[in-house]
């Protein structure tokens, strides 16, 4: 299990710390920069974040290319840029770019300073219901993402902003890679280290840029 949050000194990280795919979670940053697109992407913006739909996503991210999302990605403080290789024929190129939990912490710490990332925000608190654990039982502003590695063996990542009291919100990452391999063991994961987050959510940094 990875964790991480990020406050004024930068991301703070425990457990597993490496970048791995992001899977769906990049979605956001794409629909961030679609959002900012002369063209009505709108719809497909809906269908990329709330239902996770990977069509809608692959529509958005040909349509502003990964400039656009590389824009998105330095304007919140992250070196990485979104993977252009077909790493693995039968996924997308940027659900394999590689984002750390710290990464996706300071994502949600910065999203909400970001020209366009409003209508994504509000978007991510309406995820659909089948995709609602882990940060989902909080009452976050959140996106997941999940996929097995080569060997079948799934990873299940979320990150969002929990709400932290007095109507501020707490930015963290969290990456759940199952010791038996499954989804549902990682939903599991998620839901317990959500719960324990929501239970010292006071205790956490406020994000940088409140939504």
């Amino acid at each position: 299990m990875g964790v991480a949050t990020a406050g004024e000194h930068g991301p703070i990280a425990a457990g597993f710390t490496e970048a791995s795919p992001a899977w769906s979670t990049i979605k956001v940053p794409i629909a961030v920069a679609a959002t900012r697109s002369t063209a009505d992407l709108s719809e497909d913006v809906r269908a990329a974040i709330t239902v996770s739909d990977n069509a809608a996503a692959e529509r958005l991210y040909n349509a502003v290319g990964p400039e656009a999302v590389d824009l998105v990605l330095g304007e919140v403080g992250l070196a990485a840029r979104i993977n252009t290789v077909k790493v693995r024929p039968e996924f997308s190129t940027f659900g394999q770019t590689p984002l750390s939990a710290a990464d996706e912490a300071v994502l949600a710490s910065f999203l909400a300073c970001v020209e366009g990332a409003g209508p994504v925000l509000q978007l991510m608190g309406h995820i659909e219901p089948s995709q609602r654990y882990g940060l989902g039982t909080t009452g976050a502003l959140f996106k997941g993402g999940w996929g097995p590695d080569t060997t079948g063996s799934y990873q299940v990542r979320q990150f969002g902003l929990i709400p932290s009291g007095a109507g501020s919100w707490a930015p963290v990452g969290l990456t759940a890679l199952p010791a038996d391999g499954s989804y549902e063991t990682g939903q599991a994961m998620l839901d317990a280290a959500a719960q324990q987050l929501a239970a010292s959510a006071s205790l956490l940094p406020a994000a940088r840029c409140q939504p």
